[in-house]
């Protein structure tokens, strides 16, 4: 089966990539992206999209009074691509809870910390300002609560001495380039679901913390 991806970024879109190699490697169960949307023009990763030959787009958020008809201007964009999955990679606006709503069991975002700890900004200085032994991220379902939704796979990293916010976010990054992609082709391949407010794989509801990513 083929399954639509439409990807949401602000930035530079290392994520992005990570998902256009995954794609071009026919890693992603079936999926293909068919839009790149960002609400910055000067956005890296939209030209990451046009060098794959992916359709992009910006709607900036600046031309909207509030974030209601922003996120409905988006709504629409997204819609025009017919998508059965949006994936959020580093897409840094707060989304309301109709838009959630809107795309509730086909919505996915990663986050850079091990949840249900540290939603939210600074992970990795909250993750050392706490002494943890280790760090991570997760990618999850979007609910209507911040980094809230249910987590799908986590990967996590040991913190050694000398790390600092900065060295964390480089390991951390690299783990989130190898999940993203897993997490997507199990969507594709119809394998992940959202159901009854639960994460299932393989229809079995997973762990508060998602599948423990293993390396392979």
């Amino acid at each position: 089966m083929s399954c639509r991806i439409v990807v949401l970024i602000s930035g530079s879109g290392s994520n992005l990539q990570s998902l256009i190699d995954a794609s071009q490697q026919q890693q992603l169960g079936g999926g293909s992206i068919v839009a790149v949307i960002s609400n910055k023009a000067e956005a890296g990763g939209l030209q990451r999209a046009q060098r794959a030959g992916i359709a992009t787009a910006c709607i900036k958020h600046q031309d909207f009074d509030d974030r209601d008809s922003f996120d409905a201007a988006l709504r629409e964009e997204i819609d025009r691509h017919q998508p059965d999955l949006v994936i959020l990679a580093g897409f840094m606006r707060i989304l309301t809870s109709g838009f959630v709503r809107h795309y509730l069991g086909r919505l996915l975002n990663i986050h850079p910390s091990l949840l249900p700890k540290y939603p939210g900004l600074h992970t990795h200085q909250r993750a050392l300002d706490a002494g943890d032994s280790e760090a991570g991220a997760t990618v999850h379902f979007v609910t209507e609560e911040l980094d809230g939704g249910p987590a799908i796979i986590q990967a996590k990293i040991p913190i050694i001495a000398g790390d600092d916010a900065a060295t964390l976010a480089t390991k951390v990054l690299s783990k989130e380039h190898q999940i993203y992609p897993l997490a997507a082709r199990w969507f594709a391949e119809g394998r992940l679901s959202l159901t009854a407010s639960k994460a299932t794989l393989d229809g079995q509801v997973l762990p508060q913390h998602g599948v423990p990513f293993d390396g392979n």
